[in-house]
């Protein structure tokens, strides 16, 4: 009995090292070797290229929807947003996919509702500016989706068009490896590159 005891406590002592210490540690230090930019992760002064931002002002380059059109909070009606990870009028924001299927009456009332704010600003939206990413996450956009804003944009900040498109093609990145998921704006770093523009 004692020896099976004995055996017991050693393999659990064993299986904390490893599992609980050396597994971690060897996790964190692949981590930092191959993605420290990811490991680390990526706050900087206006907000984190990892995570979706709430940009409202025509005169930003907008993400996917979160905190706009159907999804917004609304302190006053106790709405708190729909899949906006931050916090954004008060709220914190959600994440996750609102889970309504093609046929449902409200993402279809929800996407028109979307469809018409993105026309209020000039903008001809893309399918991706006026449907939520899985997550809410997403700090990406395409550069279509980009490139649909450049009116919106220059109207607000007078910066003529030719030149947002510069900024859009110096923004654009490759799809990943070069064969993996296609080109791709983050938000945040084309929003930083306009704002030193201005």
């Amino acid at each position: 009995m004692l020896l099976h005891l004995r055996r017991s406590l050693v393999m659990a002592v064993i299986c904390l090292v490893f599992f609980g210490f050396i597994y971690a540690f060897a996790g964190t230090g692949v981590a930092q070797v191959l993605f420290p930019h990811q490991a680390n992760g990526s706050l900087g002064v206006n907000g984190s290229t990892l995570i979706g931002q709430n940009w409202s002002s025509p005169k930003w380059f907008h993400g996917r929807p979160d905190d706009t059109g159907p999804y917004a909070a609304n302190k006053k009606n106790g709405i708190a947003g729909g899949d906006n990870p931050l916090v954004a009028n008060g709220f914190q924001g959600e994440s996750g996919a609102s889970n309504l299927g093609p046929r449902s009456k409200t993402l279809k009332a929800n996407t028109a509702q979307l469809v018409a704010y993105w026309h209020s600003l000039g903008v001809n939206p893309t399918p991706d500016l006026v449907t939520t990413s899985g997550s809410g996450y997403d700090p990406d956009i395409s550069p279509q989706d980009a490139i649909v804003q450049i009116p919106m944009v220059s109207k607000a900040t007078g910066i003529s068009p030719a030149r947002l498109r510069a900024l859009i093609a110096t923004h654009t990145h490759g799809a990943q490896w070069g064969f993996l998921g296609s080109s791709y704006i983050d938000v945040l770093q084309l929003n930083e590159a306009l704002a030193a523009l201005h």
